[in-house]
C-alpha cells in the first residue's frame, strides 16, 4: 500500500491548485483523478472573469498551464475513481487498490442537477445534454431549449445561438438568476428568446428528443414546444457519496468546512464545488484549494512533531 504526505481526491481548479501549493512546500502528494485534469469545467468553452485575461481565456488553456504548473513539481497523478475512506478517512480506497496518507483533501467536484421528469433518461444522449460546449456542434441550424436560469444557462445559451436556430430559455421564475451583464447579452441576440414561469415535466420524441410539455406555473396550462435538443443547467449536486458517514455534510451532501478547509474529521479538508459555500466560480475554488493545501501542509507538521 503506498504512503504518501497528502492524498488529493480531484484534479478540477480547487484540486491542481491544492497540489501546486502541496508541491511548493515539498509534500509528497498523490493527486488523484477519474476524468481528465481540469474536471468538469472543461465543458465550458471560455472564462471571462478570470483576473488577468482581459477579453477572457479559453478553458482548456486555462486548465493545461495549471496542469503544466503542477507537473513540474514532480507530484504524482493516478486515474482513480475513489470509492471510499477507510478507518479514520485517511486511508483512500479506489478501484485499482489502497492509498494512505498524513492527510486528505476532497476536491471532488460536483456533477449536473438532472430534471428527473419523464423521458430525461430516455433521450440522454439523443437530445438531452448536460453539455453545450460538447454537443452544440450537432444541433446546427436545430431548435433548442435551455432549462435553468443563471450564469451557466447565459453562457451556454450564447454558445449554443452560434450553432441553433432558435435557443428558448426556460425558467422556473419570473427573473433570471444569472448576471446582469450576461442577461444584456442574452436580450441583444435575436436568436434567443425567454419562457419564464415555466417548467418542463416531460421531453418528448420517438427514437430522440421532438419536443417538451411545458407547464405555465401561473396559469396551470401545459403545451408542447417542438425542439431538437434540451440542454439541462438546473445546478450541481456535490460528487461526494465516496465520504458518506465519514465526515460531516448538509442534507444534499455538500461538505462542511470551516475557514481553513477543515472538516468534522481531523486530517481531512475539502476545498472547491464539493464544498458548502454560497458560491461557485474558479477563482474561489482556487483560494480554496490553496487554503486547504496550506491546511493540510499545518496538520502534517504537526502530526511529523
Amino acid at each position: 500500500m503506498e504512503k504518501h504526505d497528502l492524498i488529493i481526491i480531484g484534479g478540477g481548479p480547487a484540486g491542481l491548485t491544492a497540489a501546486l501549493y502541496a508541491g511548493r512546500s515539498r509534500l509528497d502528494t498523490l493527486l488523484i483523478e477519474k476524468m481528465a485534469l481540469g474536471g468538469r469545467i472543461l465543458t465550458s468553452e471560455i472564462i471571462e472573469n478570470y483576473p488577468g485575461f482581459p477579453g477572457g481565456i479559453s478553458t482548456a488553456e486555462l486548465m493545461s498551464r495549471m496542469e503544466s504548473q503542477v507537473k513540474e513539481l514532480g507530484l504524482k497523478i493516478v486515474s482513480e475513481e475513489v470509492l471510499g475512506l477507510d478507518g479514520d478517512g485517511i486511508r483512500v480506497n479506489t478501484a485499482g487498490g489502497d492509498f494512505t496518507a498524513g492527510a486528505v483533501i476532497i476536491a471532488s467536484g460536483a456533477r449536473p442537477r438532472k430534471l428527473n421528469v419523464p423521458g430525461e433518461e430516455q433521450y440522454t444522449g439523443r437530445g438531452v445534454s448536460y453539455c453545450a460546449t460538447c454537443d452544440a456542434p450537432f444541433f446546427k441550424a436545430k431548435k433548442v431549449v435551455v432549462v435553468g436560469g443563471g450564469n451557466a444557462v447565459a453562457e451556454e445559451a450564447m454558445y449554443l445561438s452560434r450553432f441553433a436556430s432558435s435557443v428558448s430559455i426556460i425558467h422556473r421564475r419570473g427573473d433570471l438568476r444569472a448576471s446582469p451583464i450576461l442577461q444584456e447579452r442574452m436580450k441583444q441576440n435575436p436568436k434567443i428568446n425567454f419562457i419564464l414561469n415555466s417548467i418542463v415535466s416531460q421531453i418528448k420524441g420517438s427514437n430522440k428528443v421532438e419536443s417538451v410539455r411545458v407547464k405555465d406555473l401561473l396559469s396551470g396550462q401545459e403545451s408542447d414546444l417542438v425542439c431538437d435538443g434540451v440542454f439541462i443547467y438546473i445546478g450541481y449536486e456535490p460528487d461526494t457519496v465516496f465520504a458518506k458517514n465519514k465526515i460531516k455534510m448538509d442534507e444534499t451532501g455538500f461538505i462542511i468546512t470551516d475557514e481553513n478547509m477543515a472538516t468534522s474529521a481531523p486530517g481531512i479538508f475539502a476545498c472547491g464545488d464539493c464544498r458548502k459555500k454560497g458560491f461557485y466560480q474558479v477563482i474561489n475554488a482556487c483560494g480554496d484549494g490553496a487554503v486547504a493545501a496550506d491546511s493540510a501542509y499545518k496538520f502534517i507538521s504537526k502530526s511529523v512533531i
